[in-house]
């Protein structure tokens, strides 16, 4: 039979108040009583009830997450530092995520609505696919939540993003710089906001130096490798293996660019002599790569690292030190060249 917090005190003669403020940490007691106590827990190999420290606490210390999916370099990334910030102040998460078919939307409210009944004590959201009414009425209902990688009007207090408007003209810059005046583009999906901010950010840059992406240069993915792959070869059967009527590509995020380059290779172009390649969000395999992938660093671990601290401090009264501003910036690596402007 597992030992009791009753057991504990009977061992080392102290009362059962004393063994709880020593268990708990928080409470007067003598370091002698207290290590008597400690090595009375040892003895008996007692655990601490956590239904009990719940009740007494009014907390179930845990955080819930949603991600739309649990595989990838990208939401990997967020939840392992997720975990990373829960454990230094000794509290855990649990999770939920949509599937691989069906409405997206209605799959994030049910994974939410799933971590609800587990009466977290906060909530971190990351969906592109719920609507901005989804999340304000959430909120009304329900304070203690922030949402990652988006920012949603009325709610810009527990949003945490990167600038991707900036990460965009950032992309767009680097190309200019470069002499690319003749530019296709592998865009995301269009219902994620912070795929619309990068490519607006991206366009607007490039029109405000007289540069038009035409139409047919603009492939839709799905920021998947196999929607990179697929895109990169409808550019080559629409336009021709070569020439080329572009100098550059750029990609929504870096698996799309990876799955790009070895399609573009495949078909015997070579990156950048023939193409020059820009990607998105410098992924772990970005700096790999070859030629080595110049991209867009969107560092979404400290996005979440700050969205963490500061549910943390909403919900546990903590005080951890929470950063706002997680600017983009360009890293050039081998896969763009100059060119000579048109």
């Amino acid at each position: 039979m597992a030992s009791t917090i009753k057991d504990v005190a009977r061992l080392a003669g102290v009362g059962v108040g004393t063994a709880s403020r020593v268990i708990s940490g928080k409470g007067p007691v003598a370091p002698e009583t207290a290590a008597r106590v400690q090595q009375a827990i040892q003895t008996l190999g007692f655990r601490p009830s956590s239904i009990a420290r719940a009740l007494s606490r009014k907390s179930l210390d845990m955080l819930g997450v949603y991600v739309p999916q649990y595989q990838g370099l990208f939401h990997g990334a967020v939840l392992e530092t997720i975990g990373r910030e829960l454990r230094d102040v000794d509290r855990h998460m649990v999770t939920a995520s949509g599937g691989a078919c069906g409405d997206a939307r209605l799959q994030a409210l049910d994974g939410i609505d799933f971590l609800r009944q587990r009466e977290c004590d906060g909530l971190l959201l990351m969906s592109h696919a719920l609507h901005d009414d989804d999340l304000r009425q959430l909120h009304a209902q329900m304070p203690q939540i922030a949402v990652l990688n988006r920012i949603v009007p009325g709610l810009e207090s527990v949003c945490f993003s990167s600038d991707h408007a900036l990460g965009g003209r950032l992309a767009a810059q680097c190309l200019l710089e470069a002499g690319h005046r003749e530019v296709a583009i592998i865009s995301g999906p269009h219902h994620a906001p912070d795929n619309e901010a990068r490519l607006h950010g991206f366009l607007d840059t490039l029109g405000a130096a007289g540069v038009r992406v035409p139409s047919e240069h603009i492939i839709t993915g799905d920021f998947t490798p196999a929607s990179g792959r697929a895109a990169a070869e409808a550019l080559l059967a629409r336009c021709g293996p070569a020439p080329l009527p572009f100098s550059a590509l750029f990609c929504a995020n870096d698996p799309m660019a990876i799955a790009a380059i070895s399609v573009l290779a495949a078909a015997g172009l070579r990156v950048p002599e023939d193409l020059s390649v820009i990607g998105y969000d410098d992924c772990e395999f970005a700096a790999h790569v070859w030629p080595a992938l110049t991209t867009v660093r969107i560092d979404i671990g400290a996005v979440a690292t700050q969205a963490t601290r500061d549910l943390i401090n909403r919900c546990y009264g903590r005080d951890r030190p929470v950063i706002r501003d997680v600017a983009p910036e360009l890293v050039r690596r081998q896969s763009v060249r100059r060119v000579d402007a048109a």
